[in-house]
């Protein structure tokens, strides 16, 4: 018999843990890397009232992690208490002696991470509270405890030194990753903490290397968006609209970048509940919903929100880590999220972002290298070939199942005098002085049948016609689509959908928000909905499919979000073979409507895909180019 079997075959035994067993236990859970450690001990000086907290990391924090602060320090009993497990000042019992965990205000408040990081690491505090004589310093070595005893301390407040990180747990340390690796991981958490507090000086030492020193802000707008420029980069300081919105006692405040100001990975996608970094799904997801619209796929929008909640609306206490939140109302929340960006979105107008003239200034200037954000022209390609970066991708292109130009037709109010853009060309003829007071100026030229040249008072606008079209006709489009009843389309067979009993009852409930978007359906039977007619638009749709989605977001959101964006996904689709084509030569006039229409369009600073639909270049850039300046 093997000795597993052995075992099982043996009468169970129970039996209590000791506490240092028990805190291992826990420090696999809170402290699972340096960063993790960092966080805690940060956060812990951000409770503590610090102004200042100064990081210091060794081989990724593997070996060393030393964190101070000038918060209100601690006294020899308080530092006793610090390091037993579920100790904690941040929580306090109400009158009847019970602890309110839907209440909380603070970063920490389990009472876990000082004894978690001593039972694995060696752990050194010192400490001197505010107003007191005397420091202390309490040592707790692989969950051995040793003191409190006088110590040397200059001012108040707390340092936190924890070295040789798991050398009470070895096994632990072959699962952390390079000192590299980790040492990146300990600046991000850093960084986001330092985004959360920008009233609260910041400074990171890696190696003997300074990371990175953060002065305080003024804990305001302006200030918020000074840190989070030193942080996340200046272009971003530029290319940040304002974001202030509230809905039923929850604000939303934070900057996000324009459309064209996008990546290639969601990773500067900053978000933040009472002042806490998470990685929420709801708000990743509301954060998408509102770029759809501007966005390709494969490109995201930078973002910095931070979402202020009643405590009792919100529950942290999800994970021990606390980067995982839950909302009593996520519906209201994804709403106030996405309304707050498009509004913010539709107030930025024509804008786009200055990183697309920096990157035009880059290529023209001799030996300006290759973007791996454009394609270059290659040698020997005529120039009407060249690829266009801002095209349409293939995919784009292609044609959508069920019958465009049918669906189109649905339409044909909204598309109607969209072929060419002949309206409102009297507002600035070509020549006229009073043209060029126009923030995209007046036309001047039309190169390779594309792209329109147009002359500003300090400088010239370069503009690709089908993208900036492509956009002016989108929005025609979904303002018909809100302005009224969508164009149904009847079913010859009504579909049945079969789903759980509850989601059923769910999307029955909604029928009338659901056939105002011209999805007619009602319930059949306990456990599925009959389909009579859906949208024009959507042509031979997966009727099934889109139900069980409405039935998805229904359940997770509260909302029905599926059809919508569907819609507005076949609207862009149609745009994007509804407008002036490249190639297509325009007269001065229509070039000039076509400026102007951009000038009164929100969002026509990019393209349905986010591409930008035109490069303005100042006349002092110009200059520096032939070495005026």
């Amino acid at each position: 018999m093997s000795n597993r079997a052995a075992a099982q075959a043996a009468a169970p035994v129970i039996r209590r843990l000791p506490p240092a067993a028990v805190n291992r236990i826990a420090a696999g859970e809170v402290i699972e890397r340096p960063a993790a450690a960092v966080k805690e001990l940060v956060e812990n000086s951000l409770d503590a009232g610090a102004r200042r907290v100064d990081i210091e990391i060794r081989d990724g924090g593997k070996t060393e992690i030393v964190v101070a602060d000038d918060g209100v320090g601690m006294g020899p009993d308080d530092l006793l208490l610090a390091v037993e497990r579920h100790a904690t000042s941040k929580l306090a019992p109400a009158a009847d002696g019970e602890y309110d965990l839907t209440n909380i205000a603070t970063m920490g408040f389990r009472g876990e991470a000082l004894p978690s990081i001593g039972a694995a690491a060696r752990l050194d505090i010192t400490s001197r509270a505010r107003g007191a004589r005397e420091a202390w310093r309490l040592s707790v070595h692989g969950g051995a405890v040793d003191g409190p005893a006088p110590a040397a301390f200059s001012g108040h407040g707390t340092r936190v030194e924890a070295r040789d990180l798991f050398y009470a747990t070895p096994a632990r340390l072959k699962f952390l990753k390079s000192a590299r690796a980790e040492a990146g991981a300990v600046a991000e958490i850093a960084r986001r903490l330092a985004m959360a507090f920008p009233a609260t000086a910041f400074s990171l030492v890696s190696e003997g290397r300074r990371v990175f020193a953060l002065p305080a802000e003024s804990d305001d707008a302006e200030g918020r968006l000074r840190r989070l420029g030193a942080i996340m980069g200046r272009e971003f300081e530029e290319n940040a609209l304002p974001i202030d919105a509230a809905r039923e006692g929850v604000r939303l405040s934070g900057f996000a970048g324009l459309p064209t100001f996008n990546r290639g990975l969601p990773d500067k996608q900053f978000l933040f509940v009472n002042g806490r970094p998470v990685r929420d799904r709801l708000i990743v997801g509301a954060v998408r919903g509102a770029y759809a619209d501007f966005l390709a796929r494969d490109r995201h929008p930078v973002v910095a929100l931070f979402l202020e909640t009643p405590p009792e609306l919100v529950d942290v206490n999800v994970h021990p880590a606390k980067t995982e939140v839950r909302f009593r109302d996520p519906g209201m929340v994804r709403g106030l999220i996405v309304g707050a960006l498009r509004h913010a979105l539709a107030e930025a107008g024509h804008r786009a972002a200055t990183t697309t003239a920096a990157f035009a200034l880059g290529r023209l200037r001799a030996g300006g290298g290759p973007s791996r954000a454009y394609a270059p022209i290659r040698p020997g390609l005529s120039p009407a070939a060249a690829p266009n970066p801002f095209a349409p991708h293939a995919e784009d292109s292609a044609a959508a199942p069920g019958g465009l130009g049918d669906r189109a037709r649905a339409f044909a109010p909204a598309l109607a005098g969209t072929d060419a853009p002949g309206a409102r060309a009297d507002i600035a003829a070509g020549d006229g002085a009073a043209a060029r007071r126009f923030p995209l100026g007046a036309a001047r030229a039309q190169l390779h049948e594309t792209y329109i040249v147009a002359q500003t008072e300090d400088g010239l606008v370069i503009v690709d016609q089908h993208a900036a079209h492509e956009r002016l006709v989108y929005e025609k489009m979904k303002a018909a689509l809100a302005a009224g009843a969508v164009p149904r389309q009847g079913l010859l067979i009504p579909e049945i959908v079969e789903l759980e009993p509850d989601e059923a009852e769910r999307v029955a409930a909604r029928a009338e928000e659901f056939a105002e978007l011209g999805l007619v359906l009602e319930r059949f039977g306990e456990d599925a909905v009959v389909v009579r007619e859906i949208p024009a638009l959507l042509g031979q749709a997966d009727i099934s499919a889109l139900v069980r989605r409405l039935a998805d977001d229904l359940a997770e959101l509260g909302d029905g979000l599926a059809l919508r964006e569907r819609l507005e996904e076949v609207c862009s689709a149609m745009a994007c073979r509804g407008s002036v084509r490249a190639g297509r030569r325009l007269t001065v006039e229509e070039m000039n409507a076509l400026l102007r229409q951009m000038e009164a369009t929100p969002h026509s600073g990019q393209c349905n895909h986010g591409r930008p639909t035109y490069v303005e270049l100042k006349l002092a850039d110009i200059e520096r180019l032939f070495g005026r300046r």
